[in-house]
């Protein structure tokens, strides 16, 4: 999970051709009593060391799909792919191997980096062997190029044959406000490894190198390096990643400065001037070498989905989303466990849509029809989530609104939800309808400068125009107030994110993810049975986008 750790996602998406005077009233959704039986023994048959973490395009997979079919018949649905339960995800699996480290020439000692202590790195490209050679190391501060915003990161270099020194998140993230050409605090997708990645392509560069930091990271080197090593997922492409850069990967920041001293530069004083507008990029009169082989495997992984036919407009559709994969074997620990087992990332969510398909059931059919899909490849980038947006089964136009759950934390319900993102849709109504009736208030979104709402599925279709609402338990825990949840997430964060010990716990408190799965379906479920479609805000970013692809429509 590139995401939120405590705070649930709730991806909400609702759309509109035009703005109603009085939109119709939120519909009243009765409260639910979630089969927590269902839950306990999704999360701990999931995440048993039988189903090896659930990487994709493994054995484990294949437990995984087979699985969730099973409970998601059991639980009332139809299969929800033209009577199929799946949707086939053509993936390549490229694992790194044989890594040479990373070798920096051109001052007064060459300096060695090893691969995973003190930088990871990979290929985007189906190549048997990536070799890069006396490449010109360029700082190109936070590796923006943001046109609307005056900024380019880029300016006045040619970054062919060369590699991008870039920083992590943008240029705002210190600030203690969310004012601030970046948002201020508040991540931008500027501020995500994914655009960086991207746009250092678009740039031409050879390789690009993001310097690791804590803080603007959101997460240790320890995730670094375990999300890093190992196979690495991506969907297929025609032209196998051509368009890619040759190598992307992270340094760590002890690296990152003495190879910019080694070049007569300051990291911190030029990371300073990186978040000035009119900054130039810098090339450091460094060469940089690495190489290593591409152990290559494809692969079809699957989407799983079902659906519950509406009873009034069945063309009209609600989702419910949650990734069912996970890292599968990775780093072992001290004890040599090396299964990444994502009990609660994500587990949870995955069973979470059983859960709600169950209830949805019991409750009886909805206005709306109601999906429910269980998407691969979150871990290496959201690509299940992806494939579908660029492949939908149900048109997005035609797209209600919906759920998204990633890693629902154990622990005790909240008095407040706090929205990630901030409000950017017109399902703010549904959500303070909804949290009024549960007797819950909203706080302010902590940590704006993590960049959450980049960070899981609903972003997928986000950024085609389909209006996401993120919610999430907030740290007012009952009991135990704000020291209990920064307790559980300090140690979730520290202990277990996206490593072997992110395992079952049968100690587990259920009372907050029974929370969790009360306000998912009381929001989807209003959803289901309502009448109107609420867009974006006129100034949300993905507002033009949503409008276009439903011109036309009645």
């Amino acid at each position: 999970m590139f995401n939120r750790l405590v705070p649930l996602a709730l991806a909400g998406l609702l759309l509109s051709t035009s703005a109603l005077a009085k939109p119709a009233p939120v519909p009243v959704v009765a409260p639910v009593a979630l089969p927590e039986a269902t839950l306990r023994e999704m999360v701990e048959t999931l995440s048993s060391d039988a189903f090896e973490g659930r990487a994709p395009g493994t054995a484990g997979e294949e437990k995984t799909v087979a699985y969730l079919i099973e409970k998601f018949r059991a639980a009332g649905l139809q299969p929800g792919n033209k009577g199929s339960w799946t949707q086939e995800v053509p993936i390549v699996e490229i694992t790194a191997t044989a890594e040479a480290g990373l070798a920096v020439t051109g001052g007064a000692r060459t300096l060695l980096f090893a691969p995973g202590k003190d930088f990871v790195v990979g290929s985007y490209r189906v190549t048997p062997r990536t070799e890069i050679a006396d490449a010109d190391l360029v700082f190109v501060g936070h590796g923006i190029n943001a046109p609307e915003l005056g900024w380019n990161d880029y300016a006045g270099v040619d970054m062919k044959g060369k590699i991008a020194v870039i920083l992590v998140n943008d240029p705002d993230y210190a600030s203690e406000t969310e004012e601030g050409l970046f948002k201020g605090r508040r991540m931008t997708y500027y501020g995500r490894w994914t655009y960086k990645f991207e746009e250092a392509a678009r740039q031409g560069a050879r390789a690009a190198l993001i310097v690791h930091d804590t803080f603007p990271a959101a997460y240790g080197w320890n995730v670094v390096e375990s999300s890093w090593t190992g196979a690495q997922y991506y969907v297929q492409k025609p032209n196998n990643g051509d368009d890619q850069t040759e190598a992307n990967g992270w340094i760590q920041q002890d690296a990152a400065r003495a190879i910019f001293s080694a070049a007569g530069k300051d990291l911190a004083a030029l990371t300073a001037a990186a978040k000035v507008k009119g900054f130039k990029p810098v090339p450091l009169g460094l060469k940089a070498s690495t190489s290593f082989d591409n152990s290559i495997r494809r692969a079809t992984s699957r989407n799983v989905v079902g659906i519950l036919p509406g009873k009034k407009r069945p063309d009209e559709y609600v989702l419910y989303t949650a990734h069912w994969d996970h890292l599968g074997r990775c780093k072992a620990d001290a004890s040599g466990d090396d299964i990444c087992n994502g009990a609660l990332d994500n587990a949870t969510g995955t069973a979470m849509l059983a859960a709600l398909a169950e209830a949805n059931v019991k409750a009886g059919t909805a206005d709306r029809s109601q999906v429910f899909l269980a998407v691969t490849l979150e871990e290496s980038g959201l690509l299940g989530s992806e494939f579908y947006a660029q492949n939908p089964i149900y048109p997005l136009a035609k797209t209600v609104g919906g759920v998204n759950m990633d890693a629902i934390s154990p622990g005790r319900p909240a008095r407040d939800y706090q929205v990630v993102g901030g409000d950017k849709s017109e399902l703010t109504r549904y959500l303070n309808a909804t949290m009024k009736a549960m007797g819950l208030v909203q706080s302010p979104e902590e940590h704006v400068e993590r960049g959450y709402y980049y960070r899981s599925d609903h972003f997928s279709l986000a950024k085609r125009g389909v209006p996401m609402f993120n919610l999430g338990r907030g740290s007012d825990w009952v009991p135990g107030g704000k020291a209990a949840a920064k307790a559980y997430s300090d140690e979730y964060t520290a202990r277990n994110y996206h490593g072997p010990n992110d395992e079952y716990d049968t100690r587990w408190d259920w009372s907050g993810i029974l929370q969790d799965g009360e306000i998912y379906y009381r929001l989807g479920r209003s959803l289901a049975m309502g009448k109107d479609w609420p867009n974006w805000h006129p100034t949300d970013e993905f507002r033009a986008i949503r409008d276009a692809s439903l011109k036309g429509k009645k």
